[in-house]
C-alpha cells in the first residue's frame, strides 16, 4: 500500500500553499498567539480546510484533523503539522503592550527550511 504522501504529493503541496496564503507568510513571518486567537478569519479559513486535509493527508497523528472538537485550537495544530516540512516554527515568549496593559503571549516565528 502506498503512502498518501506519495499518492497525493501535488494535492498536499496545494494545501500547504493555501495555508501559507491564508497566513500571508510571504510578507509576514511572526504571529503571536494573542493575535491568532483574535483573528477569526484565519481560524475559520483553516478549519474549513479540514475535509480536504482528511482526503489528502494521513491524519493519524493530527488529532486536530481527526477530532477537531476535542482540541482547544485545532487551527494552530493544523498550521504546525502541515507546514513543518516547509517552515521551521519556533516558539518564543513575547511581551507587548496594548491599551496601556502589558501582555505576555507566545510568539511563533516561521523560517523557511
Amino acid at each position: 500500500m502506498r503512502l498518501k504522501s506519495e499518492l497525493y504529493e501535488k494535492e498536499q503541496n496545494e494545501m500547504k500553499d493555501k495555508i501559507i496564503k491564508i497566513l500571508d507568510l510571504e510578507n509576514k513571518n511572526t504571529f503571536t498567539l494573542f493575535e491568532l486567537d483574535g483573528n477569526l478569519e484565519i481560524q475559520t479559513k483553516i478549519t474549513e480546510l479540514i475535509p480536504e486535509l482528511r482526503k489528502w493527508f494521513a491524519f493519524n497523528n493530527m488529532k486536530a484533523v481527526g477530532e477537531p472538537d476535542k482540541r482547544k485550537r485545532p487551527w494552530l495544530s493544523i498550521i504546525k503539522n502541515i507546514l513543518k516540512n516547509r517552515y521551521k516554527i519556533e516558539k518564543k515568549e513575547h511581551q507587548f503592550k496594548t491599551n496601556d496593559k502589558w501582555r505576555k503571549s507566545p510568539m511563533y516565528v516561521f523560517t523557511k527550511v
